[in-house]
């Protein structure tokens, strides 16, 4: 029998503000680390021996957060059930030399991260945020969040073309930000503008992690506010229903699973890094649990046996305009429900088995869920979900919700479908 909903639209008013303060990886995972901390988890240093307590922790490691609850009496060999999810998006980050500009302007140098639809950052007010490093070796948050950069376009008067051949963008020479005038453009003043900004003392920041984030907040949209636009929902809607999902298990009784979330950074140009899902962060720390708890190499084997991860996503909702794109059998739609994700050729790690158990978890969350397979023609993406199985050798089950204009500067989801994949996520974590 199902159980009623515990996650509603609240769930999305609460989705646009963790977007809105969270225009960074760096942002996304000190926000999600303050939600749990209000659900009694404490953060654990790597670095620091660790106890086989019951209750929740987390570690943070740069973009990336990986958080567990040990529930009372949990075996070393309990197994985990874990959601995993992305803290990066596509998007334009600044250069170790950013300072640059001519003619009478003053320019910021990006480079292209990921795979971002470049027109979609096109004549659009930008703020700037990531990481300051200081010289002590601390670091600290930065945000601007106000129209302090712009990327214009060329007017169509001097490229009369465009009409014809459509747009054509050099990624080199045509998306670098304007941010004010001036000839004497002197290295550092990117720099010392943030510097004053975080209220620092000239000459403080050693290193810098920096990118530009649309201003423009996030919104319900149309006739009766059934969508949501919105920068970064590929994938901070999934990180943010994991850590709602993760706080619900803690806050119940008898669970058979240790419930975790990973929020993996680098998804977006292939997880490998120190802080990407093909890097060793989440073995590292589901190993040191079982062992914290006493266990053995042999219980560690038995708990990686049994368990499950949801690598949660984006995917492709049915596009009005290109209904062509999509598989013909396959047309998931914006408040559908989540989708359950499937490629045959491991482009996403679902099989039969995996696809019961997100069933399950639907079933016990009265929550709908569709299916996603790509247009035989189409080459299909990819996510952290095979990485997951491969490098842990567990089962790992692909699902997400259906947007539009992924990838874009500001996507579009449902109202709706934010709040069912809490819902779906809660119910998988608490078995």
């Amino acid at each position: 029998m199902s159980e009623p909903p515990r996650f509603d639209r609240g769930h999305t008013d609460d989705l646009m503000s963790f977007l809105a303060a969270s225009p960074t990886p760096y942002h996304a995972v000190a926000n999600t680390a303050e939600r749990l901390e209000k659900a009694g988890f404490r953060q654990v240093a790597e670095t620091d021996a660790w106890e086989g307590t019951t209750g929740g922790k987390y570690v943070l490691r740069g973009g990336a957060i990986v958080a567990w609850f040990v529930p009372e009496g949990a075996a070393p060999h309990t197994p985990f059930r874990i959601i995993g999810a992305h803290t990066d998006s596509p998007n334009l980050r600044v250069k170790p030399r950013p300072d640059t500009g001519g003619h009478g302007w003053r320019q910021v140098a990006v480079e292209i991260y990921g795979g971002p639809l470049l027109n979609s950052w096109l004549d659009r007010d930008l703020g700037i945020a990531g990481r300051l490093t200081l010289r002590d070796g601390s670091t600290r948050l930065v945000n601007v969040d106000r129209p302090l950069l712009r990327v214009p376009q060329l007017a169509i008067h001097l490229d009369r073309s465009v009409s014809a051949d459509g747009l054509k963008l050099d990624k080199q020479r045509h998306l670098q930000p304007i941010w004010g005038l001036g000839d004497d453009i002197r290295d550092g003043d990117l720099i010392a503008f943030l510097e004053e900004e975080s209220g620092l003392a000239p000459g403080e920041v050693t290193g810098w992690d920096l990118m530009t984030h649309s201003v423009e907040a996030p919104s319900y949209l149309g006739r009766d506010e059934e969508l949501v636009a919105g920068p970064r929902m590929d994938n901070l809607l999934s990180l943010q229903a994991g850590a709602a999902a993760l706080a619900s298990a803690a806050a119940r009784e008898n669970l058979p699973y240790i419930p975790v979330l990973a929020g993996f950074d680098h998804e977006e140009n292939g997880s490998q890094s120190d802080t990407g899902a093909d890097g060793p962060l989440l073995g590292g720390v589901l190993e040191r649990s079982v062992f914290a708890r006493g266990g053995s190499y042999e219980d560690r084997a038995r708990a990686f046996a049994g368990t499950v991860c949801l690598s949660s996503d984006t995917g492709h909702a049915v596009h009005p305009n290109y209904a062509e794109r999509h598989d013909p059998t396959h047309h998931p739609r914006v408040n559908g429900g989540p989708i359950l994700k499937v490629n045959v050729n491991n482009r996403y790690a679902t099989d039969g088995s995996g696809r019961a158990v997100f069933a399950a978890a639907c079933e016990k969350a009265g929550v709908p869920f569709q299916t996603f397979v790509s247009n035989n023609s189409m080459p299909c993406g990819t996510t952290i979900g095979p990485i997951t199985a491969a490098r842990h050798g567990i089962k790992t089950v692909d699902i997400g919700v259906a947007i539009l204009s992924m990838h874009s500067a500001r996507e579009l989801c449902g109202d709706r479908d934010p709040f069912l994949l809490a819902n779906a996520l809660a119910a998988f974590l608490e078995g």
